[in-house]
């Protein structure tokens, strides 16, 4: 019989209202306030609005997929990870293990990018988040948060959800000013577009990936899952997480162009919030978005850094990650696996600085690095809606099936969405991983890979070749 959440993690317990609390800390990242200029260079209100509408019914799909693995699979912790492993093996599961870990860490990136940009209004040597000095102060903060972290898994969480209340607060403020504000000219002129902006599907697809970032976080109760008090918090945590920002993240963008052409919105300097509040009501509101999204930084980099460390920590302790990484602290900080994601951000940061654009990088790259854990997690629940296996619980259902198909299909759609680029540069970080999964076979004295192992193994190699060609060549760039 299989051990319930109790019986793994005794340390901490998290109720309905903490896992949501995390879920909508990571959603409500510093993301959203990027999102006026992101949109506007790539589309006009009517692909804005289509594209709300296929990435809200998507996403909510997704928040279904894991609200149902929840309670069907029970057993599985980590959900992310746990998913993708027992649908389709153990080299699968690590390599959705390894690749939601590296979104996460590379997510981190954009706040420090952001938050940078942010002072650089007023400290020019800052640049746009992406110069020597921005990269310097940035990693000196990385490694005071490293710091705070590592005093325990309880006490961060606590301060997140103090944050995350603070930071949604500037963010309904920006909303009702700008429906205040809004001129309906303008918003008519920004219907169709700009002429840099393409054809309709164009754009909608142009920001497909953008709307896959803002929404990394639906999935982070199920992260949490051996900390939940009882398991139907955990679907249901990610359901309301998801409600609870959707309107947010839409409203922010629509309104945005009642007030600025989007030409002019594609031309402010991030965060492009401040900006666009600033055309409306002055220098204050600048500056209130500004403050806004330094706290907002500080809740989604400790949210999503407990994330990232929290999937390799349970990816080692089920051994498909070196034994090293399953060690954790009295206090249930897994020290190791924090190091590791600290250590990632650091080079990411320094990598930024050879980036045209190192906020939109950052960005897009995070996106197509979750889409295969996504995707993995979404063909599970397929799976076992058509063919259930001794392990899942409850009655098949039409619900469970059409959820799981219809998530199934549009993460497929934004691996598409998202371009050749992206998919090569997810190769060049997903190939070196499998040293530490060859690592960890060697450990367990295990025969390394199995033949359709070895078959996905080259698969991740050849395109981290293409990939690497590609940026030599100059085909693709950062």
């Amino acid at each position: 019989m299989s051990a319930t959440v109790e019986d793994k993690s005794p340390a901490v317990k998290l109720s309905l209202m903490t896992l949501s609390a995390m879920v909508v800390g990571s959603m409500v990242g510093a993301g959203v306030f990027s999102l006026p200029r992101r949109f506007a260079e790539e589309t006009g209100v009517a692909g804005a609005l289509i594209a709300w509408t296929i990435a809200g019914a998507g996403m909510l799909m997704l928040a279904f997929v894991f609200q149902s693995l929840a309670m069907r699979r029970p057993d599985l912790d980590a959900g992310v990870y746990a998913y993708a492993k027992a649908g389709f093996g153990e080299y699968l599961g690590f390599f959705s293990a390894f690749g939601y870990w590296a979104s996460a860490c590379v997510g981190n990136v954009t706040y420090w990018v952001l938050i940078m940009s942010t002072i650089g209004a007023i400290w020019p040597a800052l640049g746009d988040g992406d110069t020597v000095l921005a990269v310097v102060l940035s990693s000196i903060f990385l490694w005071a948060f490293f710091l705070l972290i590592k005093q325990g898994v309880k006490e961060a969480a606590a301060i997140n959800r103090i944050v995350t209340v603070a930071k949604v607060v500037p963010i309904l403020v920006f909303v009702i000013l700008a429906l205040f504000y809004l001129d309906t000219d303008v918003f008519a002129d920004n219907w169709g577009g700009a002429d840099y902006a393409g054809s309709l599907f164009d754009q909608i697809r142009g920001t497909m990936l953008a709307t896959v970032f803002v929404f990394l976080g639906v999935e982070g109760a199920s992260v949490y899952s051996r900390h939940a008090k009882r398991r139907k918090d955990v679907g249901l945590a990610s359901v309301l997480g998801f409600l609870s920002v959707f309107a947010v993240f839409a409203s922010v963008t629509i309104v945005s162009y009642g007030i600025m052409p989007m030409s002019k919105i594609a031309e402010l300097r991030q965060p492009s919030m401040a900006g666009v509040l600033e055309h409306a009501v002055g220098t204050w509101g600048e500056v209130f978005v500004s403050v806004g999204l330094i706290v907002s930084v500080l809740g989604a980099y400790l949210a999503w850094t407990l994330m990232a460390a929290e999937v390799l920590y349970v990816a080692a302790q089920d051994d498909d990650m070196p034994r090293f990484l399953r060690r954790a602290t009295p206090a249930d900080v897994p020290v190791p696996a924090l190091v590791m994601s600290t250590v990632l951000v650091q080079v990411v940061l320094i990598i930024t600085l050879f980036s045209d654009d190192a906020f939109n990088f950052a960005l897009d790259l995070t996106s197509a690095l979750t889409l295969i854990p996504f995707l993995l997690a979404a063909a599970f629940a397929l799976k076992i809606s058509l063919m259930p296996d001794p392990l899942t619980q409850g009655e098949r259902t039409g619900r469970d099936l059409t959820v799981a198909l219809l998530a199934t299909l549009y993460t497929a759609f934004l691996l598409y969405a998202a371009g050749l680029r992206f998919v090569l540069l997810s190769f060049i970080v997903y190939a070196p991983a499998t040293i530490l999964f060859v690592m960890a076979r060697r450990e367990q004295g295990r025969r390394l890979f199995s033949p359709g192992e070895l078959v996905i193994c080259a698969v991740s190699i050849t395109g981290a070749v293409m990939g690497v060609t590609a940026l030599a060549a100059g085909w693709i760039s950062l």
